[in-house]
């Protein structure tokens, strides 16, 4: 019966982390280009992940809007990292010529501003 018990508390841990770590997919609002993303970090250890689909040769371009600084790190389809670093807190980026398929968002508190807790927001354009 223990091992049961402990075989369905492991079962309920596994999926509760599995789905707070599910990134959020970016969708747009039909012929629109943009859309404005809000999220919420609750400390440096925090962070949320999306994922937008493009097709190959287009531009994504990040930036952040809201008045907490973010960096934003972008993965290619591959998975190879196609951040360009810059000495700021990295909460703009572009990708340009793409690959097509999904690239993935994530969103840190910069760790070279003051630290804080709440909302976040910025914007991810696709030409």
């Amino acid at each position: 019966m223990k091992i049961l018990l402990i075989s369905v508390l492991i079962f309920a841990f596994a999926t509760i982390l599995l789905a707070a770590q599910t990134p959020t997919r970016i969708k747009f609002a039909r012929g629109a280009v943009s859309v404005n993303i809000t999220g919420k970090l609750k400390g440096y250890r925090d962070g949320k992940k999306y994922v937008i689909k493009v097709r190959s040769g287009q531009t994504l371009r990040t930036q952040q809007t809201g008045k907490n600084y973010i960096t934003i790190s972008i993965k290619d389809p591959n998975g190879d990292d196609v951040s360009d670093s810059d000495a700021s807190c990295n909460n703009r980026k572009e990708v340009t010529p793409t690959l097509a398929g999904d690239y993935t968002l994530t969103v840190v508190e910069c760790q070279k501003a003051d630290a804080w807790r709440g909302t976040f927001r910025f914007r991810v354009t696709v030409l």
